[in-house]
């Protein structure tokens, strides 16, 4: 039986649009991302998805942006021995079931009403732990540098920042920043053509949801907290250019700079103290 649920916050009802798009990439022929959590999650929520079908765009970042995150992930797991994964505003993601715990820890932060849906239908693992909190607070960020003294962390922060103020992103950053050191930071934003001119995604255009902040030029981060270093800020339309159709995959997608105004996925390697 499926559940119908209701969204008290706008922005969390959000985490529909990359859940959908996951699950129905993952039914295609030789897909981005295969998620087949995804699928049966979907599957199980009543919702109208069909809202976001014409989402062209939408549909395509959403799948390369998880893939990207997830090959960062990889990396990182396969190059550190105490890796400890945070998926931060992780909505209904399922990247531990996508890339499994191997040695890594994977923790999984959002709002107590996106965790509470979440422990309904993703059942807590010992190697995949819920956090209840805001990535405002700071008190979650302290208690697991206190849980593994020893480890190396990797925050994933998916299809968030835009919907934050730039004073709070900036916040956010420096607080991560300042505790965890030989780390890694990895985050998509939207360009500033989008947060100046109110533009939105194709998928958010008959949703409420406000973009509130952009970063067109990944080295202003640096700028901002100088412990950040930049890995690498990659247009999403230099990967599987087929899927973008001819104008966005072969032209736009070879013009960094201008994509980049639009959106793009960013890199840091955080640099001790």
């Amino acid at each position: 039986m499926k559940q119908k649920y209701e969204f008290k916050s706008i922005v969390a009802e959000t985490l529909l649009i990359p859940l959908y798009m996951r699950a129905k990439e993952s039914s295609r022929n030789n897909p981005i991302l295969y998620d087949k959590a995804a699928e049966w999650l979907a599957d199980s929520l009543e919702y109208d998805y069909s809202q976001f079908d014409g989402a062209k765009l939408s549909e395509v970042g959403c799948v390369v942006r998880g893939w990207y995150f997830d090959c960062a992930v990889r990396r990182f797991i396969k190059a550190h021995s105490h890796p400890v994964v945070v998926n931060v505003g992780c909505g209904l993601d399922t990247r531990f079931q996508r890339i499994g715990s191997q040695k890594a820890v994977f923790y999984d932060l959002d709002l107590p009403e996106v965790i509470a849906l979440r422990r309904e239908l993703i059942p807590e693992q010992p190697d995949n732990v819920y956090i209840e909190a805001s990535l405002l607070e700071t008190d979650w960020m302290d208690d697991l540098r206190r849980k593994h003294p020893e480890a190396e962390f990797i925050f994933i922060v998916e299809g968030v920042l835009m919907y934050f103020y730039e004073k709070q992103v900036k916040s956010f950053l420096h607080h991560v920043a300042s505790r965890f050191g030989g780390g890694e930071l990895w985050f998509d934003v939207c360009g500033t053509i989008m947060s100046r001119h109110g533009v939105k995604p194709d998928s958010l255009r008959k949703h409420e949801a406000q973009i509130r902040s952009g970063i067109s030029n990944g080295y202003v981060v640096e700028q901002w907290e100088p412990s950040l270093k930049l890995i690498e800020q990659a247009n999403y339309m230099k990967f599987f250019r087929s899927r973008w159709g001819f104008f966005f995959g072969q032209i736009l997608g070879r013009i960094p700079w201008l994509c980049y105004k639009f959106s793009s996925l960013l890199g840091y390697k955080i640099i001790s103290k």
